[in-house]
């Protein structure tokens, strides 16, 4: 595939990306705002390259990772990245439409999960420049999923109590709001991200409960990606963890 190189995500783990599907900061900032506890049971919906579930082992060791996806070239991409880091036992590649789960609800095993995240398109149907490739437009728009499908996926295959977490455009706060409470995920942490000091923000960051009472929202503190003086935040630093340490 095009472009495809290892990329170092520190404490001896790497993941294979390629001009298609690879990873931003936004993903590590998702990985690292939804860490799950050991021994949790956990899914990522549309996991791309699996940045997400790798970054989750290189924190904590969960009971084990549904890494679903709907692009089969990602999918090959991840079992390689899996092979790679030894974490076969652990991460599950699921080559799965998340609008399709429906026919994993009756075992077992996908039932009553702890942890459910999802990096999703930003862009709503018809909103934005249209990217001409299929890959690419997968993950920018809402054409292979939409919000609503996303929030049914995470209902079902969590338990009651268990937590589901989401990042988004500023622009689709109220959607991702009444989405999640249409779908029993009751918003409870948020945290606005933004580029640097007096900026408007860039992102946004959400956890909900499935079955939560309403209210009870903690607006976390803004975080900043860059420090007043140039590079990297405070917050950033302890976030990449040893991650810049294997760039240089």
């Amino acid at each position: 595939m095009d472009g495809q190189h290892w990329e170092p995500l520190g404490r001896e783990l790497s993941v294979l990306v390629s001009k298609e599907h690879h990873f931003s900061t936004d993903t590590i900032l998702l990985a690292w705002f939804s860490q799950p506890k050991t021994g949790a049971r956990c899914a990522d919906l549309g996991t791309g390259c699996g940045t997400i579930p790798l970054l989750w082992c290189r924190e904590t060791r969960p009971a084990h990772i549904f890494a679903v996806e709907l692009q089969e070239n990602a999918c090959r991409q991840l079992e390689q990245s899996v092979l790679q880091n030894g974490l076969s036992g652990l991460i599950s590649v699921e080559h799965r439409d998340l609008r399709e789960l429906d026919a994993v609800k009756s075992d077992p095993k996908w039932q009553n999960l702890d942890c459910v995240a999802c990096n999703p398109p930003y862009k709503a149907p018809g909103a934005g420049i249209v990217n001409p490739h299929a890959g690419l437009r997968a993950a920018r728009h809402e054409e292979t999923c939409t919000m609503s499908d996303i929030f049914c996926a995470a209902r079902m295959l969590l338990r009651t109590g268990g937590w589901f977490f989401l990042c988004q455009r500023p622009e689709r706060l109220c959607d991702v709001f009444s989405g999640m409470r249409a779908f029993d995920l009751e918003p409870k942490r948020l945290r606005f991200v933004h580029q640097r000091s007096g900026s408007t923000p860039s992102l946004f960051l959400v956890g909900g409960i499935r079955g939560g009472k309403p209210g009870g929202l903690a607006v976390e503190p803004p975080l900043y990606i860059e420090s007043d003086l140039g590079g990297d935040s405070e917050d950033m630093k302890k976030i990449y963890g040893d991650y810049r340490e294997n760039k240089k």
